[in-house]
């Protein structure tokens, strides 16, 4: 009898279907994972909502943390694993033969690039288990795994994405410096995995944004991680509140947030003379309310577009995970089955009550 797996399916905006699909017969060249956890983007509410529309049916998830169940001689030799071995489990496919992925910029492989990313494969395309959303996740040949250190729960393990969002977004990317003072924009879990990033980089000064009542908490938690100043942008100006604490501007400043038009006009506000700009993440909009390109020129700015992570910044993220030299195992966090996602999606795009986590994990 074949084996099958559980798995989510959205086929179109709202509609999120359980099915069960067919384990796929597993050859040399590819595995099998056993998912223990995915974690919860805002990419994923998007695509639930059709704020982010993709049209075709597909099983969402990218953040995955599991056992691999089966792996061909060749996939093992080449992943360095074996069953039984925890691994998280990179979004974008890698060929390891093309120019792009010699430089180490596989997300733009010319065999895959953004078609082939895990949770983000039409379900059609066989074996249709492309995403975390199901008990079981199909590893294609190009896949490339990380191993999670042993002291590492599933769970928290799924904290690899954001926390290697942090550390690429926020300090490889920007090519911050000991010493620098950076202004993160957005106090979400990117947000809080860039303050991180940024003491483990040896910032000198790192300031937090945040908007109202929704970002309350967030912003007190900002500070459980390292961060020497919380500004909620509704009722004081950021610009400002920086030059009195340090007086000066930023070094660096790293927007990471959604759905936030007027960001862009505090980022370049905060900005100081031959600063940088990294806005990293998709914006949610094309309005961009008090941005000034003008300002842009007179500062010399550099702007900088971070498109996802890297196995690089995935690996420290492990590793400083393992360390528990930040709160990210207390992180307000939900943990739902299969049967409960729809709703948790719902909250994390603000159709429903109450407000979501700051950290929101599916468990198969």
């Amino acid at each position: 009898m074949t084996q099958l797996a559980r798995a989510l399916v959205l086929e179109s905006p709202r509609n999120v279907r359980p099915t069960e699909l067919p384990l796929p017969e597993i050859g040399d060249d590819d595995g099998l994972l056993r998912v223990e956890a995915c974690g919860l983007c805002g990419t994923d509410h998007e695509e639930w909502s059709g704020a982010l529309p993709t049209g075709f049916a597909f099983v969402p998830g990218h953040e995955s943390i599991g056992v691999v169940e089966q792996v061909g001689p060749a996939a093992a030799e080449r992943w360095g694993v074996q069953p039984g071995d925890r691994v998280a489990v990179e979004v974008f496919l890698s060929c390891r033969q093309c120019e792009a992925c010699d430089r180490g910029e596989y997300r733009r492989c010319s065999r895959h690039g953004l078609a082939d990313m895990y949770g983000f494969v039409p379900v059609a395309r066989g074996p249709g288990l492309w995403g975390g959303y199901a008990t079981h996740q199909y590893l294609a040949p190009d896949s490339l795994l990380l191993p999670v250190p042993p002291s590492l729960d599933p769970v928290t393990a799924t904290l690899f994405n954001p926390l290697g969002a942090g550390i690429r977004w926020a300090v490889t990317v920007p090519d911050t410096k000991a010493g620098d003072v950076v202004a993160v924009l957005g106090p979400g879990v990117r947000g809080l995995s860039a303050v991180a990033a940024l003491r483990e980089a040896g910032a000198g000064f790192v300031l937090v944004t945040g908007a109202g009542e929704r970002d309350r908490r967030q912003l007190e938690l900002a500070r459980e991680f390292g961060a020497d100043l919380v500004v909620d942008v509704t009722d004081q100006d950021p610009a400002k509140a920086l030059r009195a604490a340090t007086g000066r501007l930023a070094d660096v400043v790293v927007d990471v947030t959604a759905n936030a038009p007027s960001a862009l006009g505090q980022g370049v506000a905060l900005a100081g003379v031959g600063a940088t700009l990294v806005l990293a993440g998709t914006r949610g909009s094309t309005e961009t309310p008090g941005f000034d390109p003008d300002h842009v020129v007179y500062k010399e700015l550099r702007v900088l577009g971070a498109l996802g992570v890297d196995a690089p910044a995935y690996r420290a993220a492990l590793d400083l995970l393992a360390t528990g030299r930040y709160p990210f195992g207390e992180l307000p966090r939900e943990v739902v089955g299969l049967d409960d996602v729809a709703g948790l999606l719902a909250r994390m795009a603000g159709e429903a009550a109450p407000a979501p986590p700051v950290h929101g994990v599916v468990v198969a």
